[in-house]
């Protein structure tokens, strides 16, 4: 490779500290793509005429921070997949509001652009298609009656909605030791409770895949996420328990039904094998069940229920309503909600009145679990519709239907794919969320099967019809 990168020795800031933000910036802006090899030490030295050791204490500093690999015999390579997971590098406030911490993978820029623009079918989003939405009747409501509704907000939500979660979906745990607090969706929960139970440096183990790894939220505080690999079954046990011993994890994050990316759904065996696990190494949980409602068939028992004590539980009603209305809830033990409480205030982050109405609305109409029921048959039709539609492609790209949720998951069956093969992606105008956005692996894609009626599946089929063949002629 070319060296774009300078060392200004009249800086006052340090030799190694330059080099280190340059680096990161050109793997940032795609200049230097997962895999590639960076210069050697002592060549990278001489050209920008530094100590070895100035080069050497860089890379040392990159690896630490999850944006390069070193390998025995191959040099230092930039770091695949897992974009969450690398750690901003900031020594100063100032370099705080300079510092491109938040910054996302190069491709999903790219695939934004395209979708902004409206340049492609889009099957990345993770929200239902429109004409899915129930058509819930939302009650005309005079300013006084907001008014009115709003001496009913507690610290932790409005009391007719968290009473109707309640009633909906939690009949089978007792109440009398738990408690909900309402929030801005599950991502803010999980906001929060990185805030509350995790301090910088501290790790979160989840799925490998799992979409935690596509969130900067985890970067900016200084957390780390430990990936645990899963078979059909759900996250390996053997695998967890390692990490537990070796890894001093403070937190399990679970996604059991419709898990985000891969579709799958964890047997009841096995979250009653994790939740010994974690009971015997005291490990609480967090399990986001955002899908509950999307399910084709009989529900799985939740961790919740299993262990009330020792998981906290995320929900949403986005998913079925949409991203523009978001509503979730954290369901946990009361000191835990007390110090999330506590957490809020000092933030002054408190969630709209009005998402929380509108789900009040929602939930106490006759018809909602008829619609609820309605929406699940016409899932169930497109999964079943887009499974027929995969056949043709079955040598190519391997997939298991699933039953429920949002999400299918493609695997390249002919060799290894490379972040520039989703190139072809790109150019053909089909934007899915390749695997390196949630894994370190390159050769699978989160496809939203939701999002494709009649029509746009024709266009799928066609459009994956081309890219497969680029892909083989690339073999």
């Amino acid at each position: 490779m070319i060296v774009i990168w300078t060392i200004d020795k009249t800086k006052k800031e340090p030799l190694y500290q330059q080099l280190l933000h340059q680096i990161i910036a050109s793997i940032q802006q795609g200049e230097l793509a997962p895999g590639e090899r960076l210069p050697a030490e002592r060549k990278l030295a001489e050209i920008l005429q530094v100590n070895r050791s100035t080069v050497v204490h860089t890379f040392e500093e990159l690896t630490s921070l999850g944006w390069v690999e070193r390998r025995q015999g191959s040099g230092t390579l930039v770091a695949q997949g897992q974009w969450g997971n690398r750690q901003p590098a900031i020594y100063q406030w100032r370099s705080l509001f300079s510092s491109p911490l938040l910054k996302e993978d190069p491709y999903l820029t790219q695939l934004k652009n395209q979708k902004v623009a409206k340049d492609g079918l889009d099957l990345y989003t993770g929200d239902l298609s429109s004409d899915l939405i129930p058509d819930f009747k939302f009650p005309t409501m005079t300013w006084d009656q907001i008014m009115h509704e709003e001496k009913q907000i507690t610290p932790t939500g409005y009391k007719p909605l968290k009473e109707l979660i309640f009633q909906h979906f939690f009949q089978g745990i007792p109440q009398k030791e738990q408690d909900i607090l309402i929030t801005a969706g599950s991502t803010q929960g999980i906001f929060w409770l990185i805030q509350v139970l995790l301090n910088p440096g501290d790790t979160i183990a989840t799925e490998d895949p799992s979409f935690l790894f596509s969130l900067p939220l985890f970067a900016a505080r200084g957390i780390h996420l430990k990936g645990i690999k899963q078979d059909q079954a759900g996250i390996d046990c053997q695998a967890l328990e390692e990490s537990i011993q070796k890894k001093k994890i403070k937190l399990l994050y679970l996604n059991p039904n419709y898990q985000n990316p891969t579709g799958r759904t964890m047997t009841l065996q096995r979250r009653k094998e994790i939740i010994h696990i974690c009971q015997k190494h005291h490990l609480p949980i967090i399990e986001d069940d955002v899908f509950s409602e999307l399910g084709f068939g009989q529900s799985i028992a939740s961790l919740k229920s299993l262990a009330p004590d020792q998981v906290i539980y995320l929900g949403s009603l986005s998913k079925t309503f949409s991203s523009s209305i978001k509503v979730g809830w954290l369901v946990a033990p009361k000191p835990l909600i007390k110090s999330l409480v506590n957490a809020k205030k000092i933030m002054e982050n408190e969630t709209d009145l009005l998402p929380q109405l509108l789900a009040t609305a929602a939930l106490s109409q006759q018809t909602y679990k008829k619609q609820q029921q309605q929406l699940t048959e016409k899932l169930q039709d497109r999964s079943q519709a887009f499974s027929d539609t995969l056949q043709p492609f079955k040598k190519d790209w391997q997939f298991s239907p699933v039953d429920g949720g949002l999400y299918y998951w493609l695997t390249w069956q002919q060799r290894k794919l490379t972040r520039n093969d989703w190139q072809a992606f790109l150019q053909e105008g089909l934007l899915v969320a390749p695997s390196f956005l949630f894994s370190n692996d390159t050769s699978s894609m989160r496809v939203n099967y939701t999002r494709l009626d009649k029509e746009n599946r024709m266009i799928f089929s066609q459009k994956l019809a081309l890219i497969t063949k680029k892909l083989k002629k690339n073999s």
